[in-house]
């Protein structure tokens, strides 16, 4: 599998010098898997990114983008009415969410509808299909994806993607427990290669007014990656307003507690190669 990070601020796009090692853009990133089946993880701003870089390397006439939605809230919608694939007549999208298909597909005809954009979603060129994400583990090819619940407002999902003994797991906005460990989620994470995870908050953030908020902090993330024996930890959905300083020193502190802990990085790719 492929990972590469399209956007990996949480709430709002920033952009500035003070933004420029980790990136300004909202959460996106796409997973390639070994036979090539093109997996999205949500639609934020970062989405325009992968969106030009399909388009300038296409090596297929036609492609089927599967896009699997956490949630719906702004920062992790706000970028499709501008991927330009959805507006391709050559492109097939398949949209997986935890709703019934049919309020998945009104809900992104509100957000490119009325007068908030020019194009309505039901007249942009791509074939659309709309799956509910079933109870159970479900596939995209060879890739098997495992989900859970997640304690955000109006719910989110955590995703754990494994193809031929390796797996990436996103938890990006999720919020923990008051005490304690969410138990459920070290558990779909154990032994994942990649757990990449919601550092939106400082411990101190947090403690002065945060809680409530459905977001969680990098010690929290540590203490998760400690448990279930992840491989490594990568730190994401940063706070729009938190600088690339502001970012390493945050890491810097939670490699104190698991070593493994890197920033997820706009434009980065990680090459997991699968066991034979």
């Amino acid at each position: 599998m492929e990972l590469t990070f399209w956007g990996v601020r949480g709430s709002v796009p920033v952009s500035g010098k003070k933004y420029v090692k980790y990136g300004g853009h909202t959460p996106c990133a796409s997973l390639f898997s070994s036979d090539k089946d093109l997996i999205v993880i949500d639609a934020g701003t970062g989405i325009m990114r992968l969106g030009e870089s399909l388009m300038k390397n296409r090596d297929k006439k036609y492609f089927h983008i599967h896009l699997v939605f956490t949630h719906f809230h702004i920062d992790h919608i706000m970028g499709l009415p501008f991927f330009p694939s959805l507006f391709s007549r050559e492109t097939k999208v398949s949209f997986y969410s935890p709703l019934k298909p049919g309020e998945t597909q009104k809900l992104l005809s509100t957000l490119m509808g009325g007068r908030f954009f020019p194009i309505p979603f039901g007249k942009t060129g791509a074939e659309k299909n709309f799956m509910e994400v079933p109870s159970g583990d479900f596939h995209i090819g060879n890739v098997r994806i495992s989900h859970i619940p997640l304690n955000h407002p109006q719910g989110s999902f955590a995703y754990r993607f494994s193809e031929k003994g390796r797996s990436i797991l996103f938890a990006t906005d999720t919020e923990h427990p008051e005490e304690g460990i969410d138990e459920q989620l070290v558990s779909l994470a154990k032994k994942a290669d990649v757990f990449i995870y919601d550092a939106t908050f400082t411990p101190g953030e947090y403690k002065k007014g945060r809680k409530g908020w459905g977001h969680s902090t990098w010690k929290q993330g540590t203490r998760i990656a400690q448990k279930s024996g992840v491989g490594k930890l990568y730190l994401s959905h940063f706070n729009p307003s938190h600088s690339d300083k502001k970012i390493d020193n945050i890491i810097r502190n939670a490699r104190e507690v698991f070593p493994e802990t890197y920033g997820a990085r706009e434009g980065a790719t990680l090459s997991l190669k699968g066991c034979s």
